[in-house]
């Protein structure tokens, strides 16, 4: 009976209580406690509490200042369903910080009927987002490896540190696609091509849920094509560009890689707002595609539905459309998920069936996880052991750091930097750890707390280059923002006496404005911040061969003026070990690999625009401005040449569209060192009844060889990869003449294989094939009288999953 306290263990039997019974399913153990709580403890388990988070001063995010304190005692008295950042709010040794969420979570238990701890969750899309817990590459640093491999194994890491440490819930990946290079949290997603976005976030949340933590998928859907690149904008967006652009990542995290959670995007699309969307939601996200975890608010997010959008009156309402679309769970703290709803419940005007419909998934995922558990414990096993950053995940930081550096120029072979040169380092973030870390990060995110330091060692470019090239010149020049021109004409003399000027350039991640980039931290155009365009120039001038080097969170504008740069190296906030991976690749150490996860404009001031643009998108007669990047998506070379040939479809080249095809090509290394070639594969559709993408990326492959060696690459592509929402707004595979293309990037074709799709038209859904599979077959190297002789393609998971094609040997 409701508001009976319940025995833990049946008197007669000593059997557990049937939602403590490990032998019954997850779902079944929910379902037999939902009908035993009061309306009070149904809706506490709808909630999280972010205790210690400061909700006064210039230093919060906007609205976090509405939040109301909380008595801890009177929150946790019918239960609680989440506990927010307990360590990622304010400094805490990490032994400390688990203990006491311990002691907190004692508490909870002891204090609620039916002794169910919270859910506790933590950012970590650069890792563990806790003070001397590892930071990793952000996000474009993951598109720009692509290596989903390698991002699955640091995805891994970070979740094993999180469980260690007693959380359940990460808030990431962020499987938005980049549509406007000004929004400030470009640095956050992984790219601006949905089947890059997918591979690589279905990989992360891979990692994470293979270690038994929930991955959060955010931030469903639109968010990062908002107006004019700002951030909670209105998206002006059809169903079509929404289906085709923005939706698949989702999908492929959700089938692919088994994401638990999902937490709604802050805009509105079309007029109506996310959070209160049932059929994007329910509709979309339940019905058609069969989720069945969390689904989780953006912070704040319920009570924007009032007080931002106007679709709410008070915040009653705003819960009552929030539940009716879809979400289960309010954070990040108790608000109108509170007394608001349960007000709203006895007044008739929610249905307590919305209520009972999100406690369900929410206690079937405690469930999950343990917390229903009777002999769950608070105190993670080997507490005084635990570290959050140690030589395992300083190691895979520094490998996907070093795999993200871009090289998107370099000529007359100025790098690797020749030994002897004298080497000047000039630039506002050459010297400045910050520079290596994104929003996310826990110094960026949190900080400043100068007294506690950045928690871990961030070697800055300085640091790292000078520990390789002696007798660095070092000025700065000018700061990252600002109008001061003082010190630049002291960076250009000390340029001008070198025999080489690394010039580095870029952004410091923030948050509400406190930075050039990241969360709320938009741009009006993509020039660089303050006056640091002045520093190139000046810099440029002195006729000293230039290395410019861009640690930043967006791809900003590298126009003509530029052009006189000898080398130009990217880095997308590449992490704690990011210095080092910088100067290993200009010094030579290490050959770069990486390639551009969003394309580099040519012109700062023209309309942001990703490469997945129709005919009339690139540059044409009919308007005078050209939108040709200056380097396209997929762009990057290294320190060794690679010559790629016979191109070809095995077997006929009529396609079904039904079927598959496999096409292949061979790419030899025909350098003197090894190298790693990024080979990608484009589709192109000439004639469709929607207008489609010049070229969009359907499969890639990361091809080590060494020099003279050669690898027979190839893809095998179902037909459902070509598909496209057709004029009666479905998903349809169309049969006609398409071109698959070898493209060294989205603007380098290496060979073009025609082909066919024959058949009726086919509409198909959320279960298509979403991948192409990659094999890759090294050949021997050809010896006197002999001829070279080739090995089959390795065909396993990974490559299934349209992960690192891995050589066989």
């Amino acid at each position: 009976m409701r508001g009976q306290v319940p025995n833990d263990t049946s008197p007669a039997t000593g059997e557990p209580a049937p939602w403590q019974d490990t032998r019954r399913s997850p779902a079944e153990r929910a379902a037999a406690l939902v009908p035993l709580m009061t309306l009070e403890e149904k809706v506490a388990q709808l909630v999280g509490v972010w205790v210690g988070a400061d909700a006064s001063g210039g230093g919060v995010a906007p609205h976090q200042a509405d939040m109301t304190g909380v008595e801890w005692n009177e929150v946790i008295r019918n239960g609680l369903g989440q506990l927010t950042r307990p360590f990622g709010t304010a400094p805490v040794d990490p032994v400390a910080g688990a203990r006491s969420l311990a002691a907190s979570q004692d508490q909870i238990v002891a204090a609620s009927r039916f002794r169910i701890p919270a859910q506790v969750h933590e950012e970590c899309l650069t890792g563990f987002a806790a003070w001397k817990a590892t930071v990793y590459p952000a996000p474009l640093s993951w598109g720009a490896s692509f290596d989903p491999e390698l991002v699955e194994e640091m995805a891994g890491q970070v979740a094993r540190t999180l469980r260690a440490a007693g959380v359940h819930q990460g808030l990431a990946p962020v499987v938005d696609v980049s549509r406007d290079y000004r929004w400030g949290r470009t640095e956050e997603t992984i790219g601006e091509d949905p089947y890059l976005v997918g591979t690589i976030g279905a990989a992360y949340v891979r990692g994470i849920e293979g270690a038994g933590v929930v991955a959060t998928l955010k931030h469903f859907a639109g968010y990062a094509a908002s107006r004019g690149g700002r951030n909670h904008a209105p998206v002006a967006m059809g169903r079509r560009e929404l289906a085709d652009a923005v939706l698949p990542p989702f999908e492929m995290a959700l089938r692919l890689g088994g994401a638990r959670s999902v937490m709604n995007s802050y805009a509105e699309i079309d007029g109506l707002p996310v959070a209160a969307d049932a059929e994007l939601l329910t509709g979309l996200l339940r019905g058609e595609w069969g989720f069945s975890g969390t689904l989780v608010s953006d912070y704040f997010a319920i009570r924007f539905l009032e007080r931002l959008h106007g679709v709410a009156a008070d915040g009653g309402d705003a819960a009552r459309l929030a539940l009716r679309a879809g979400i289960d769970v309010e954070l990040p703290t108790v608000d109108t998920f509170g007394a608001p709803l349960i007000e709203a419940v006895k007044a008739g005007d929610v249905d307590e069936a919305l209520i009972d419909r999100a406690l369900q998934r929410v206690l079937t995922q405690k469930a999950e996880l343990g917390l229903l558990d009777a002999d769950w414990q608070a105190l993670p096993d080997n507490v005084e052991e635990l570290r959050l950053d140690d030589e395992t995940g300083q190691d895979l930081a520094l490998r996907l750091a070093r795999e993200s550096v871009v090289l998107l120029r370099n000529t007359g072979g100025i790098l690797p930097l020749a030994p002897g040169r004298r080497v000047a380092l000039v630039g506002p973030v050459a010297d400045d750890p910050m520079a290596m870390l994104g929003c996310y990060t826990f110094p960026a995110h949190v900080g400043p707390h100068p007294e506690h330091g950045l928690g871990v060692d961030i070697p800055s470019l300085r640091e790292a280059l000078g520990e390789m090239v002696p007798d660095l010149a070092y000025v700065a020049g000018c700061d990252i923002s600002g109008d001061d021109t003082s010190g630049i004409e002291a960076a250009a003399a000390v340029a001008a006496e070198a025999d080489v000027c690394v010039l580095a350039v870029g952004d410091r991640a923030g948050l509400f404005g406190r930075g050039t980039s990241g969360e709320g931290c938009d741009a009006t155009d993509l020039r660089l911040p303050g006056v640091q365009p002045e520093l190139v120039r000046a810099v440029l001038a002195t006729g000293t061969p230039v290395v410019l080097v861009a640690l930043a969170g967006r791809p900003y504008a590298l126009g003509a003026e530029t052009d006189a740069a000898a080398a130009v190296v990217y880095g997308f906030f590449p992490g704690q070990r990011g210095g080092q991976a910088l100067a290993e690749v200009l010094t030579g150490a290490v050959n770069p690999s990486g390639r551009l996860p969003v394309s580099v404009l040519r012109d700062a001031g023209g309309l942001p625009s990703t490469y997945l643009s129709p005919p009339l998108g690139r540059r044409s007669e009919v308007s005078s401005v050209d939108p040709t990047p200056a380097y396209p998506f997929g762009h990057g070379i290294g320190y060794t040449t690679f010559d790629w040939s016979d191109a070809g479809v095995r077997g006929p080249a009529e396609w079904p569209v039904d079927g598959e095809v496999t096409v292949e090509i061979t790419v030899r290394n025909t350098g003197s060192r090894p190298g790693t070639e990024v080979v990608q594969l484009y589709l192109h559709d000439p004639v469709a009844q929607a207008t489609r993408p010049v070229v969009r990326l359907v499969g890639y492959a990361r091809v080590p060889l060494e020099p003279g060696r050669a690898a027979r690459v190839s893809f095998t592509v179902p037909a459902d990869v070509t598909s496209f929402t057709g004029v009666r707004g479905r998903r349809i595979v169309e049969p006609g003449d398409v071109e698959l293309r070898f493209g060294r990037s989205s603007g380098d074709t290496a060979a073009t294989v025609p082909l066919t799709l024959t058949g009726a038209e086919r509409e198909i859904g959320h279960h298509r094939k979403l991948l192409a599979t990659a094999g890759v077959a090294r050949e021997g190297v050809p010896s006197p009288g002999g001829a070279a002789g080739a090995e089959r393609p390795e065909r396993g998971k990974a490559a299934a999953y349209g992960d690192r094609a891995r050589l066989t040997e």
